[in-house]
């Protein structure tokens, strides 16, 4: 009960924050913070886990391929899943869309496959609620298109449609920039308690005249504040694109992936994993369309010359996008404390390359030493047919990972058994 009472402290302060909503949703919203009901049926949207559908993407597991030992089957099915945060408790998954609806996994009988998926918070209307992140203390961030909510106490009122929220910071960037591209945003809490939140450029790569508003935005870099939304700074700078941010827990330090300039060819440039050592960082875009490749656009002008170059180099468009650090017990000795990222898989290359999860380890000192490939087969390496495309890779409460999969609707989890 004390943690209930935390929510509604920090929800009403949340309350005073500025918001644009309008509508049925403003008055929704001022409802929960007041903690009201809004008279949203109590019947929730639930997502049918049995039949034609969850048997296929069964025989779409089937077809992955991973190191001996392992063992991969169909978690839930879950329609447009993209990020995943796992509740501390109960194990809720709580899942992103880039649509308007955000997913609540549950699994009830702890035989460890879903028994319901249902709608999240269906009383609010959400925006590309693509970015989840949990806190250690309990609470639910939602990075939107633009607008960073919580969700204090989020797995005690997932059960029903209304859910006690508070707007941590809206807009997220000037409105007059929002685009239809790169803009699902993703976050993480950072081991200093504040959060963190990565803001793609809606351009290929943008123009001169952009850059003074970009980086006073934190376009094209990841911001940092409170967890009220207060302190706001921009944290890093020179990144196109990253859908995936994630701590070590050995050492602090923030790793993302970056996806990087279309058009310049197949295998050109490559993708990115790159490690931030600090605040202050420019990471090379958009003088560099990917690790050392400079682009056309700005091939006349000096970089900046303490440009970070990426950790590892990926294969050109793949698409690399969420990624997490294992520190379970479940998996060999070799996989701790290494990274396990998701390809996306491309759409821009003349034989289609991604769709797997790749494994990099690192050395002692904390950095990069060898990436492989973990998980294959989402790709029909014959016909050129993604069967599924992973977005986001997640540790589950028993050391298991989960990965979502945002083409077939599903979330698979991934076990050792050996």
């Amino acid at each position: 009960m004390a943690r209930i009472k935390q929510a509604a402290v920090i929800v009403g302060a949340l309350a005073l924050s500025t918001t644009v909503a309008t509508g049925v949703n403003a008055q929704n919203l001022k409802k929960l913070q007041d903690f009201k009901t809004t008279g949203t049926a109590l019947e929730l949207e639930t997502v049918a886990q049995q039949g034609a559908t969850s048997e296929a993407l069964r025989k779409i597991a089937a077809r992955v391929k991973l190191p001996p030992g392992f063992k991969i089957d169909l978690y839930a099915v879950v329609p447009d899943a993209r990020h995943m945060a796992v509740g501390n408790n109960v194990g809720t998954v709580f899942v992103g869309t880039r649509k308007t609806a955000a997913w609540a996994v549950t699994d009830r009988d702890r035989n460890r496959v879903a028994d319901e998926v249902k709608r999240f918070a269906p009383s609010l209307s959400l925006n590309v609620p693509n970015g989840m992140c949990f806190s250690k203390d309990g609470f639910l961030y939602i990075a939107e298109h633009n607008r960073l909510l919580v969700f204090p106490a989020a797995e005690f009122f997932y059960e029903g449609p209304d859910v006690a929220v508070g707007v941590v910071k809206e807009p997220l960037i000037p409105r007059d920039e929002e685009s239809f591209n790169h803009g699902a945003r993703v976050c993480a809490i950072g081991p200093d308690n504040k959060i963190y939140v990565s803001q793609g450029q809606p351009y290929n790569v943008f123009a001169p005249e952009k850059m003074d508003k970009y980086n006073a935005a934190g376009i094209g870099g990841i911001v940092r504040m409170d967890r009220d939304g207060k302190n706001w700074e921009v944290f890093a700078r020179g990144i196109r694109n990253s859908v995936g941010i994630a701590f070590n827990p050995a050492n602090g330090d923030l790793w993302f992936t970056d996806n990087q300039v279309d058009g310049m060819g197949d295998d050109i440039p490559p993708g990115e994993l790159n490690r931030i050592t600090g605040p202050g960082q420019h990471f090379g875009f958009p003088w560099y369309g990917g690790g050392k490749v400079r682009t056309v656009e700005y091939k006349d002008s000096e970089p900046p010359a303490d440009a970070v170059f990426p950790a590892v180099e990926m294969d050109a468009h793949a698409a690399d996008l969420g990624l997490m650090f294992y520190n379970g017990n479940m998996f060999p000795d070799k996989y701790r404390g290494g990274i396990f990222s998701a390809q996306h898989g491309s759409w821009n290359r003349t034989t289609p390359v991604g769709a797997r999860i790749m494994f990099t380890s690192l050395n002692e000192d904390g950095s990069a030493a060898e990436t492989t490939v973990f998980a294959h087969g989402w790709l029909d390496a014959e016909t050129g047919e993604y069967l599924g495309r992973p977005v986001d890779v997640i540790q589950f409460l028993d050391g298991s990972i989960l990965v979502s999969d945002d083409l077939a609707g599903a979330i698979y989890r991934i076990w050792y058994d050996g």
